[in-house]
């Protein structure tokens, strides 16, 4: 029987709408599985989404494994929840686990899953009677290797399994859908060095993940499989201790999609390049590059495939400024900005949080402020909470 999932297709990408839906986007990246690049923790949340170079903290899993083989603790636990697109649907939520385990002084092992839940969705068929409501969910397993190489360098590898369940194996359009799978890998880098600036202690860093590498994702057995949201960030941060109670961070991050940009088709009637009448919509380029390539190659072409040319592929990378103040190690206090240009989605909002450390764990909060009225951004908290075991562990044998 022939069903119309009314959110197939927003729901599909419904972590996506919120970057895409009110934007006055005119070709903006589309891939399957957003979740993977929304920031699920509260600090670098609270940073404009920066965390590529910021110093190591159990949340580093996403941001870039490397940096956990320069944490300081031998162990740590982290949980972080979102609602999400709470101006546009009441249930939708993110969900963040992780951990580290140090190996010796320089490797570390982690690990993390990430879960979406998209809310209830019914279930018509094409006259709109009823047949069921499911709630489609989305997760991702990460396991990553992290190892210093030289004094200041480290390198890390992540591999990741994704699920992304939309349907719950109904027929669309007489066609039975299936949940989409993937497998996918980040490689990154992080540098950090303590140096002096104006007679006072500072630590420079830079970082670099190439994530979620990884094959094509398809809900059904006849249609053409989506791009996965492959990434490049990179980025610098810089700490100063101002005294001995009081630390201040900078950062930036810099981030690309390594995905095919849409090319622009000739309409039907349009005089191609050849002086022929196109007959048939969308059936050829009239600028950019064919998206209907292998993975490899689209990393490679991501790079100069926008129709618009260089200019284009420009607007293509977001920017996130991030500032960060720690009194006494215990209490901080954070802000950052998150930018994109309006042809490309449109994302540009303000960041503020705050973070409270004590006796081995440490509790954020963030909220995001869109410049855009009415987005379904406004108004986004994220809650995380961190333990480090080894600390909690010293604390707890001090009391005996």
């Amino acid at each position: 029987m022939k069903q119309r999932l009314i959110a197939f297709v927003l729901l599909s990408a419904a972590l996506l709408v919120g970057t895409r839906l009110y934007s006055q986007s005119l070709n903006a990246i589309q891939t399957v599985v957003p979740f993977l690049i929304i920031a699920p923790d509260s600090r670098a949340g609270a940073m404009g989404d920066a965390g590529v170079a910021t110093s190591p903290d159990v949340y580093s899993m996403h941001w870039n494994p490397a940096k956990f083989a320069f944490i300081d603790g031998k162990a740590g636990v982290g949980i972080s929840y979102a609602p999400w697109l709470r101006n546009l649907v009441p249930d939708i939520n993110i969900a963040y686990l992780t951990g580290y385990k140090r190996i010796d002084k320089k490797q570390v092992l982690s690990g993390s899953l990430i879960y979406s839940s998209l809310g209830d969705v019914q279930f018509t068929d094409i006259y709109g009677n009823f047949m069921m409501t499911f709630k489609p969910n989305e997760l991702a397993v990460d396991a990553a290797y992290s190892r210093i190489l030289t004094e200041h360098f480290s390198g890390g590898i992540a591999f990741r399994f994704i699920y992304s369940n939309l349907s719950g194996g109904s027929y669309i359009n007489g066609e039975s859908s299936k949940p989409g799978i993937s497998f996918a890998a980040d490689v990154s880098g992080y540098y950090q060095k303590s140096v002096t600036i104006f007679n006072k202690d500072a630590i420079i860093a830079a970082g670099i993940n190439f994530s979620n590498i990884g094959t094509k994702m398809s809900y059904s057995d006849s249609h053409a499989s989506d791009f996965i949201p492959m990434n490049l960030r990179i980025g610098t941060s810089g700490t100063i201790n101002l005294d001995s109670y009081n630390k201040l961070t900078l950062t930036v991050d810099l981030n690309k999609l390594l995905v095919p940009t849409p090319p622009i088709y000739y309409l039907k009637g349009e005089v191609d390049s050849k002086g022929d009448t196109v007959k048939t919509d969308l059936s050829e380029i009239k600028a950019g590059k064919d998206p209907n390539v292998s993975v490899p190659v689209a990393i490679f072409q991501s790079f100069y495939d926008a129709p618009g040319g260089f200019s284009e592929e420009l607007k293509e990378i977001t920017y996130s400024l991030g500032a960060e103040y720690w009194y006494n190690n215990q209490f901080a206090i954070r802000g950052g900005y998150f930018h994109e240009d309006a042809s490309k989605g449109n994302r540009k909002y303000y960041t503020v949080g705050a973070g409270f450390r004590m006796s081995g764990f440490t509790i954020d909060f963030s909220y995001l402020m869109p410049v855009k009225q009415n987005n379904p951004l406004a108004r986004t908290l994220r809650f995380s909470l961190s333990f480090d075991l080894s600390a909690l562990r010293n604390a707890s044998k001090s009391h005996t």
